[in-house]
């Protein structure tokens, strides 16, 4: 054994990071193997055209006391997404702008939009966050896609494009892909369908000056000693503790966090085996389909044709852009490709994907966004230790079946990671929950202790 700790935390992304610098904080010994050679998980900051822009995670809003504590704990300062301006739709290949959160759409068509708004929001609050199958009508619910759920609601084909557009980026999924029970959990976990989509107010409302990496990176200073480049291969228990084998090293706990997606944590082998209700979880559940790409400029011209950088594909490839002008005014856009268009992106040619992302640009924002200074794109697909993004997905099946073993722990081995959290599931606030809570349990299970809020 090349170390001993009284905790292991496996994944140095917020959540296995969280939990390490609890843990930490109320006198116990951690060690964090992280696989990657830098620690964030799906935080990655990266410099683009002279500025830092983030390739994963990114925003936060209100509502998420977590992370407002940790950016200030951290001396971190966030800056407001841009919002001013008309937006942009391209429903169909058909352009046309608009304010405030609903498209402008023929009359009869935005009030069926209000209204299917109000069923889904209406809705996703009847299924519990801390136990979406215990819902009522759970196994209906989750024998059916979120596409025939949302089809049987609303009428307009419209409508349920724009649905489908959000659920791309929310997702990174098509609609007809996920459980309508997870569908509608999610949105309760974060607020509501508006909240999600929104800008201002909503969960877009504001970045971390200098890449949300720069949270990881503060809370590995919290966190105890983080080793990188140490995959974790193997979790051997019994009746004293844990091993926990990365490649050729072995280290041993009493107990162990494990905080990496769900599907990868499946890809860990373990003695004795998983039970059968976990097993079968981590193999139905898989990660989203997401690229991001950044366009740098060197003028905001989408700001002078009173454009405010955010746009909405219903079709197509890039399903979503927004203004993501840098700390000392670097004008840039970031565009998603979601959902079906990610899949096999990395296997098309470069300059075809570069073609078609800037080409959508200009249809959108004006010719000018052919001509990008920098261009970069980060396909999430082709991350070994992410497997995709922005979060694990439920297909029809799976949430009301296994759900029970999704927070569970299993001896002495506890699951963390923001898919987990009961608040902003998904979301980097989701990440700090469950990295909270994974201490907690550990702590009170271990030592009958209450876990320490760390005051750095």
């Amino acid at each position: 054994m090349s170390r001993h700790a009284e905790v292991i935390v496996v994944g140095a992304g917020l959540a296995g990071l969280e939990a390490a610098a609890r843990l930490r904080a109320a006198g116990r010994d951690v060690l964090v193997l992280e696989a990657r050679e830098r620690v964030g998980g799906r935080t990655w900051s990266v410099p683009v055209g002279g500025a830092t822009v983030d390739f994963g995670a990114q925003w936060t809003g209100p509502g998420q006391p977590r992370m407002a504590a940790r950016i200030t704990g951290l001396d971190l300062e966030t800056r407001p997404t841009f919002t001013e301006g008309r937006k942009v739709l391209d429903r169909r290949g058909r352009v046309s702008t608009y304010r405030g959160t609903i498209p402008r759409i023929a009359p009869w068509k935005l009030v069926e939009a209000q209204l299917s708004m109000w069923r889904v929001e209406a809705a996703c609050r009847r299924v519990p966050k801390e136990a979406p199958w215990r819902a009522a009508g759970a196994e209906s619910l989750d024998g059916q896609t979120a596409l025939t759920w949302v089809g049987s609601r609303v009428w307009s084909e419209d409508v349920v494009d724009l649905v489908n557009a959000a659920t791309r980026v929310i997702f990174g999924s098509e609609l007809g892909e996920l459980s309508a029970l997870h569908f509608l959990h999610y949105l309760h976990s974060g607020g509501g369908l508006q909240k999600l989509v929104d800008s201002h107010g909503g969960n877009q409302d504001a970045r971390v000056v200098g890449g949300a990496q720069r949270i990881a990176e503060g809370l590995a200073g919290l966190a105890g000693e983080v080793v990188l480049g140490a995959p974790v291969r193997r979790i051997d228990q019994d009746p004293q503790g844990v091993d926990v084998h990365a490649d050729d090293r072995s280290f041993r706990a009493r107990r162990v966090v494990v905080a990496v997606p769900i599907a990868l944590a499946g890809r860990i082998r373990y003695s004795p085996a998983l039970p059968t209700l976990r097993d079968q979880l981590v193999q139905r559940v898989g990660m989203g389909g997401t690229v991001k790409v950044f366009a740098r400029y060197d003028r905001a011209f989408w700001r002078e044709g009173g454009l405010s950088g955010e746009g909405v594909g219903t079709r197509g490839t890039v399903n979503v852009a927004f203004d993501d002008e840098g700390p000392a005014g670097q004008p840039g856009l970031v565009a998603f490709v979601t959902g079906r268009a990610a899949r096999g992106w990395a296997e098309r040619p470069v300059a075809e994907r570069r073609e078609e992302v800037l080409a959508t640009l200009a249809r959108w924002f004006g010719p000018e966004a052919t001509h990008p200074t920098d261009y970069a794109e980060a396909d999430w697909a082709r991350e070994p230790y992410s497997g995709g993004a922005p979060i694990a997905t439920f297909p029809p099946g799976s949430l009301s079946a296994m759900g029970p073993a999704l927070r569970a722990p299993v001896g002495r081995i506890h699951w963390a990671g923001t898919e987990t959290a009961l608040e902003s599931s998904g979301f980097m606030e989701g990440a700090l929950e469950s990295g909270e809570r994974a201490a907690a349990e550990v702590l009170a299970t271990e030592w009958g202790g209450e876990v320490l809020r760390p005051t750095g």
